[in-house]
């Protein structure tokens, strides 16, 4: 998406130089939310403020919207299709491969040491293996976090809340999945 809104952007309307675009798209990646909607709201609030920021965001995520409910009504009418029923059944194994692919990758940052793999290993089985509700399992999560920093603190031990990274001579783009 991101090469779209920038080819749309900058080479064809104008509105931004290559090198505020590379910008935006870093400063969108460290926002909550898609790096294609943030980078739309930055280029919409800049062109025509809030109201450029809410046009925008729609403007990006109502064909999504429109396509999914689309595929709904499709379903719907042919959820009693054998073949159709196999089909959405084969895609069940992409869905699950691209779900392991973001966990894998949560999991090279956010996985610093042997308290935070415990943290992320008990989350997983409460999840798995209880009914409680996953916005509790997230809340324990926050709220064990900064207990165990409050005491290594104490306990003048060393608190690591980004992965430490080694310089490689290689260079290799930050987030390649942006820019498919």
């Amino acid at each position: 998406m991101i090469p779209v809104i920038e080819r749309e952007v900058v080479q064809k309307r104008k509105w931004l130089k290559q090198e505020e675009i590379s910008d935006l798209v870093s400063v969108a990646g460290t926002a909550p939310g898609g790096v294609g909607v943030n980078s739309a709201v930055f280029i919409g609030y800049r062109k025509a403020g809030v109201a450029g920021a809410c046009m925008a965001v729609l403007g990006i995520t109502l064909p999504t919207f429109a396509i999914v409910y689309l595929l709904s009504v499709f379903y719907l009418y042919f959820e009693n299709n054998h073949k159709i029923a196999a089909a959405l059944k084969g895609i069940h194994g992409a869905i699950i491969a691209l779900i392991l692919l973001a966990a894998y990758k949560m999991a090279k940052t956010s996985l610093l040491d042997i308290s935070t793999t415990v943290m992320a290993i008990a989350a997983l089985g409460v999840l798995l293996f209880t009914s409680i509700h996953p916005i509790f399992i997230i809340a324990g999560g926050i709220l064990f976090g900064i207990l165990i920093v409050k005491v290594k603190e104490l306990m003048r031990m060393k608190v690591r809340t980004v992965k430490e990274t080694t310089q490689s001579t290689e260079q290799q783009l930050l987030f390649p999945e942006y820019y498919i």
